[in-house]
């Protein structure tokens, strides 16, 4: 793994004495005074944990944060200090802090949260390198992003590719799972035949069973001539049936059919027809709660459930937000023809403030917009949207626990694991707890 940390601070005595415990541990050490400073030692060295003192003569070492996540988000961040304040760790930890710590104490009493980081930090390489290579398949470069979210997203598609099994992709609408779809079969045995996508929530459910199935001439009254069916266009290859969770239930128990039997009869048709082709579905719905409703079926539920792969939705994998706007950017770009703009850091900065109901496709319309109207720059002046608390904040947190809470982290000196233990309650909670009272 890559042995080297980076100590950020002005306060030389601190620095070396940290630089000597870990340089102990096996790590080569690198010193840096100011964000200048450690931004050029960043650019040129490969670093997995950076200790941050927040209180830098060059800038704001909260905000730094998350320019160190743009090197790589695997890059551990501790923030040691001695600003005691709450709001400032609440924003480390937002920014994607390890930890925040106070300084005053003897090394050997962050002995624990020391050796938790290098371990962290470890298996995050670890992950790292067992995914790097998804990136480089072909089909699977438009799956855009590189936290661990992303990276098992992309491992589970390329393992799943070649295996021929039917895939069930969940997920918010406008994640991507259509994107998904196409590169597992891209990567596929299949990939030199088509792959025929279909939205099921978007056609009636008469006009739906004629284009998945085709129908004889005279089924109906306009049926002239035969029509083949998406599931004989897919001879070979793949299906993709996206939202699959709002099918009706009479077409559930036909798709069931050709799962098991590999078989289906046309609309006006009596005869029964084979088919050869793999089914990708998809849905937002969660449809272990519709088997419970009756809306969908058991069986269906465990036929196309074999392999599942859950897409994350933007707002929990913030830290691809600078690939995914450098990637559209330069795709909608060219599309649009126009030349590449240069992306502000404010502009940036204002994304991350905005919680992405809509997902990808949210982001990508936001981008053509500012695209269109803008003048050689991406600017925050072209963005148009609401900053939203994050997801499963609650605006009804009792007061008295807020303040309850934060009394304790003040008497605890910030050591938030202290301060979960006097609480009686995991520092998991304890973060949770945090992130709300922000």
């Amino acid at each position: 793994m890559p042995k080297q940390l980076l100590v950020i601070d002005n306060k030389h005595a601190e620095t070396r004495q940290l630089c000597n415990y870990f340089e102990t541990e096996g790590y080569v050490a690198l010193q840096a005074d100011d964000i200048k400073g450690a931004k050029n030692i960043l650019k040129a060295n490969v670093v997995s944990i950076v200790i941050l003192d927040i209180t830098l003569p060059d800038g704001d070492g909260i905000e730094f944060i998350k320019e160190i996540k743009h090197y790589s988000v695997d890059i551990q961040v501790l923030v040691y200090t001695k600003n005691n304040s709450i709001a400032n760790a609440v924003l480390a930890m937002k920014h994607g802090a390890f930890d925040y710590i106070l300084k005053g104490n003897e090394l050997a009493a962050h002995s624990h949260t020391f050796k938790l980081l290098i371990k962290t930090a470890i298996a995050k390489f670890q992950n790292r390198a067992r995914f790097a290579g998804l990136r480089k398949l072909p089909g699977f470069d438009s799956i855009v992003g590189s936290t661990e979210a992303i990276e098992r997203v992309r491992f589970l598609g390329a393992k799943v590719a070649r295996a021929n099994t039917t895939v069930l992709l969940l997920g918010e609408t406008g994640v991507g799972k259509d994107v998904m779809a196409e590169a597992i079969h891209s990567c596929s045995n299949r990939a030199k035949h088509p792959f025929v996508a279909i939205n099921c929530s978007a056609i009636g459910k008469n006009m739906l069973e004629s284009e998945l199935f085709g129908y004889k001439a005279g089924a109906f009254t306009g049926a002239l001539k035969d029509k083949k069916g998406l599931f004989e266009e897919a001879e070979n290859g793949t299906i993709f049936l996206d939202e699959i969770g709002d099918m009706d239930l009479v077409l559930q128990s036909k798709i069931l059919r050709v799962l098991e039997n590999k078989t289906f009869i046309k609309m006006g048709d009596t005869k029964t027809a084979k088919v050869n082709c793999r089914i990708v579905a998809a849905t937002h719905v969660n449809l272990l709660a519709a088997v419970e409703k009756g809306t969908f079926r058991k069986d269906l539920y465990y036929r196309i459930s074999s392999f599942v792969i859950r897409i994350p939705p933007l707002r929990e994998r913030l830290a691809d937000m600078p690939l995914l706007v450098s990637h559209f950017t330069t795709k909608l770009a060219q599309v649009l023809h126009i030349p590449i703009p240069e992306i502000e850091h404010l502009f940036m900065d204002k994304l991350l403030q905005h919680s992405w109901p809509g997902n990808v496709r949210e982001l990508i319309n936001v981008l053509e917009r500012a695209i269109i109207l803008c003048s050689g720059k991406l600017t925050a002046d072209l963005i148009d949207l609401p900053i939203h608390r994050e997801v499963g904040a609650s605006p009804n947190l009792e007061t008295t626990e807020v303040r309850h809470i934060k009394e304790v982290l003040v008497a605890c000196m910030g050591n938030k694991r202290k301060a979960a233990r006097t609480l009686g309650i995991s520092i998991a909670t304890l973060y949770r707890k945090i992130q709300l009272t922000s």
